[in-house]
């Protein structure tokens, strides 16, 4: 898998508020060991579309990594607007992702649904599998996207789960 797709929880979504979190060390700590894993299998891109939580953990992972490892880093916003009233915290994260190797939005601005399904088409089509943080039986927003990559014909959807997260503290513990 050369492009891989980074997609999963916000950090509302699992009620972490504080970069400081424990849960935020173990979720990176098996975003990591995952990334590495890709990378020697011959990763060459990931793509992000730029939300809070689990792909901005990603990302910080990613550019550590980016300094043993050569693949890129790229965003496909879904419009120019995205993230615009955030916080200024959270906008300090979304000027991270502002500035990796390929920056791109799909919309200037929202003007009807149909532009969420061709974003979701053109983030399918031009990524070779997902690298996914969602369990099934915590359903959020996610379900649709990762819905539509398990009926992609040829496509490689890698999940971290809560069982994952679980499997790593104990290790941490032990």
């Amino acid at each position: 898998m050369e492009t891989m797709l980074v997609m999963g929880y916000s950090n509302f979504d699992l009620g972490i508020f504080d970069d400081k979190d424990i849960k935020v060390t173990i979720i990176k700590k098996a975003i990591r060991e995952r990334l590495i894993s890709y990378i020697e299998q011959g990763l060459k891109w990931l793509i992000f579309t730029g939300n809070m939580g689990f792909e901005y953990w990603v990302l910080q992972e990613s550019k550590s990594l980016q300094e043993e490892y050569k693949f890129q880093l790229a965003v496909i916003f879904d419009f120019e607007t995205h993230g615009q009233n955030w916080n200024e915290s959270n906008q300090m994260k979304l000027s991270e992702f502002k500035n990796l190797d390929y920056v791109k939005y799909a919309f200037e601005s929202y003007e009807n649904a149909n532009q969420f399904r061709t974003y979701n088409d053109f983030l399918l089509d031009n990524s070779d599998g997902a690298f996914v943080f969602y369990d099934e039986e915590n359903e959020t927003k996610l379900k649709y996207m990762t819905t539509r990559m398990k009926n992609q014909d040829v496509y490689i959807l890698d999940f971290l789960t809560f069982e994952d997260l679980q499997d790593i503290y104990e290790d941490m513990n032990n």
